[in-house]
This record gives C-alpha cells, structure tokens and sequence, in this order.
C-alpha cells in the first residue's frame, strides 16, 4: 500500500496479478483485497491495469470518491506517467504519438487492439506523450534499448502497448504486440515479464482537492533492467 486514508488507497500491483476477476481468472486484486478487508464497507476500483503491468492501482472507499476520481480521469486531469523499455534507439523528436486505437477480439475470443484511421467505425483517439530517459547500446553486435517514460492523455486498452509497438519500437517481454525472438532472448539473460510500469499519478484529492503525487519505485525485477535510471 503506497498511501491510503478513510477516502481510498494505492496499491503498488506486481506483475502478473489482474485487477480483478473474470476471462479465466477467478481471483483478481480487488477480490483479494475484499476478503482481506470484511469489514470495510465498500472496495472499488477506480481505474484498470493490464494484467502484465505493475504499478499504481487506485482503490475508492467511499461511493462519492468513486465517482469523483473517476471524473478526473474522465476530464483527463490526471497525470498518469508509466516506465517502458523498449526495442532500439527510440527518436527524440518522437515525442506525440496521436493515433486511433480500435478493439477487436481474435477468433480464439482473445481481445486485440490495433491502430485504424480514425474515420474506422468504433475507432478510438488515442494519444500519449513520450520522453526518452535512457538509451543503451547501439553497436551491431548490441541491439539498441532505450527507456522511456510515457504519459496518457487518453486511458484505451493496451494503447502504450500498441503505439509504441506500431512505430517499430516494441516493449520489452510484450507477449501480445512485441517481438517474439527478443523476448525469448531477453528471458533467458532474466527478464521474464513486460517492462511496462506505472510510476507515477498526480490528482486532485477527492475531498478535499489538495494535489496529490504517488510514486512506485521500479521493482526489483525490473531493476536490472533499467540502464540505471532511478525514478
């Protein structure tokens, strides 16, 4: 828990637990945190992560913190930054990525999403805002890295996954939009999960409207990993 008061709570979620119940999974955060927590009232969550991404997870206590949290992040008054490594040297003047996303599922039932024009029905604005942290390696024999930090202006389904993927850069242990053959090299040299971390979360408090910054640190599984940056 990274902060928590009468009005809601943070959770630093670790890879590979889902946030809540349902496609498969029969157990997610939220219902783990219920049967830990009998006695409190009410446990919602305020916002989704993937699956795969670790990171800072908010939890309402109260129905009217619910609803307004989830306005914010509706009027996109939320900052909400994430970690990803991802493949070569990242371009520095790539810093807006504005592309529709559109949800389809694949014939095994399993939800996809891909970028579309944006006159595609059921396409999607999408926009995210990338900065380059750290860049490592760019000799023939070393295949480039470069860690970024990126911030949704818009909250779709795998959208940092499938933006920076479409522009040839795919993240680090991505089983869905990433590149097969890395990702089996980089699990044998340790990484066996996707480098994609949420970090950061600057609000309003629901009550009483002070500014509020939550951090995670990088977890230790990702801090090999990391061309040693520090958040």
């Amino acid at each position: 828990i990274l902060f928590e008061d009468e009005f809601f709570l943070a959770i630093d979620k670790p890879a590979g637990v889902a946030v809540h119940g349902g496609s498969g999974v029969s157990f997610g955060v939220i219902e783990q945190l219920r049967q830990a927590r009998p006695n409190e009232r009410m446990l919602e969550l305020v916002h989704r992560l993937d699956k795969e991404t670790s990171g800072i997870l908010l939890v309402a206590k109260k129905r009217s913190t619910l609803k307004q949290l989830q306005e914010q992040f509706k009027q996109r008054t939320i900052d909400k930054k994430y970690l990803a490594l991802v493949k070569g040297a990242w371009p520095k003047n790539l810093k807006v990525i504005d592309l529709p996303l559109y949800k389809y599922l694949l014939d095994n039932g399993e939800r996809r999403v891909k970028v579309v024009p944006m006159e595609h029905e059921g396409a999607q604005r999408s926009v995210s805002l990338v900065e380059v942290l750290a860049t490592q390696g760019s000799s023939v024999e070393e295949e480039s890295v470069s860690l970024l930090s990126v911030k949704i202006k818009t909250g779709r389904t795998h959208q940092i996954r499938v933006h920076l993927s479409h522009h040839q850069h795919p993240i680090a242990g991505d089983d869905k939009y990433g590149d097969y053959q890395w990702n089996k090299d980089l699990a044998s040299q340790g990484l066996r999960r996707m480098y994609l971390h949420a970090y950061r979360l600057c609000f309003k408090h629901p009550e009483h409207a002070t500014d509020m910054e939550i951090k995670s640190e990088i977890p230790t599984n990702l801090i090999n990993w990391s061309l040693n940056y520090q958040i």
